[in-house]
């Protein structure tokens, strides 16, 4: 049938499709929604979302209200996963995320949202698909997405929880490094506001580039921020592999148990914030009060300055 040959199901998935609706009454109010994120023309900056003050004072106090679960919305236990647009609702001003793309590269979460009524683009990896590695289309729709706010200068928050790329079969047929790399690369060529918050993994090439895109205009981490070359759980496995094979079941998994205690203690990630590696380490309950006092400085900056077509994000490997 038609449906089967390129129906929405067929490029819901493919991402031709960003946005899937029910109805063409739906279709039309997504489109005012999506282009109200937006300037006219390239030539202007995005327009404010302008409330009465009741409202804000309203939204303020639901947003503290809410933002005790920060606080434990990330999991101790590493290998458990979280609802990720959770975590963006409760830091963006409240019902605002407008998210594109969510029926294709499923590792990664990315769209619109407001901060103190100011246009944001948001990214997010989604720990709960594929552990959140970095796929090819998942690359793919985050560089398109990229590209869309660098042209219309709408200034990025990324929420950064990234295992690294996907590899094994699968990602090698899909050319992971190829997308990966455009994407790495249209990171470094963007040119608006961009705000880092490691909340969790940051491993790898893919979690580097995420985790500092060269000169961030501010980066911080949560307590939970975990970081390195490659997670230590699995840095075991290859480093200790002839001593875990040669002490049985048993005497792996003790011994397993003794060197990730042991690891544990240099893993912090206020070692790293001794040593000036990371610019600051945050109360999660205060993330929205530092985005929202960034945002505002981003686009007093932004208006000081010429407002005018970007010339970047031409170079693609």
């Amino acid at each position: 049938s038609k449906e089967q040959l390129g129906g929405v199901a067929v490029h819901g998935q493919n991402g031709s499709v960003d946005l899937i609706v029910e109805s063409e009454a739906q279709a039309f109010a997504a489109v005012r929604e999506f282009l109200a994120f937006l300037p006219s023309n390239v030539w202007a900056l995005p327009p404010r979302l302008e409330r009465q003050p009741t409202a804000v004072a309203e939204a303020e106090a639901m947003a503290a209200a809410n933002a005790a679960e920060l606080l434990h919305l990330i999991p101790r236990e590493r290998s458990q996963g979280y609802d990720v647009r959770r975590l963006i609702g409760l830091v963006v001003d409240d019902g605002s995320f407008f998210e594109i793309g969510e029926s294709h590269g499923l590792s990664m979460v990315v769209g619109f949202a407001r901060l103190n009524g100011h246009p944001t683009g948001v990214l997010a990896s989604d720990c709960r698909q594929m552990g959140g590695v970095l796929t090819a289309r998942a690359s793919e729709k985050t560089q398109r997405f990229l590209e869309l706010c660098n042209a219309f200068h709408v200034p990025i928050v990324s929420f950064v929880d990234q295992p690294g790329f996907a590899v094994g079969k699968t990602g090698e047929e899909e050319s992971t490094i190829r997308y990966g790399a455009r994407l790495i690369a249209t990171m470094y060529q963007c040119t608006m506001p961009w705000f880092s918050v490691i909340t969790r993994r940051c491993f790898g090439v893919a979690g580097a580039a995420f985790a500092d895109r060269g000169d961030p205009d501010q980066r911080v981490a949560w307590p939970s921020g975990d970081w390195g070359s490659l997670p230590v759980e699995g840095g075991l496995e290859a480093a200790f592999k002839r001593k875990l094979q040669g002490a049985g079941a048993e005497g792996a998994a003790k011994l397993k148990s003794t060197l990730l205690r042991k690891f544990e203690e240099v893993r912090s990630p206020f070692r790293t914030a001794e040593m000036f590696g990371i610019e600051e380490i945050i109360d999660p309950r205060d993330t929205r009060a530092l985005l929202t006092e960034w945002i505002e400085l981003a686009y007093a900056k932004m208006a000081t300055q010429s407002v005018a077509p970007s010339t970047t994000c031409r170079y693609r490997p």
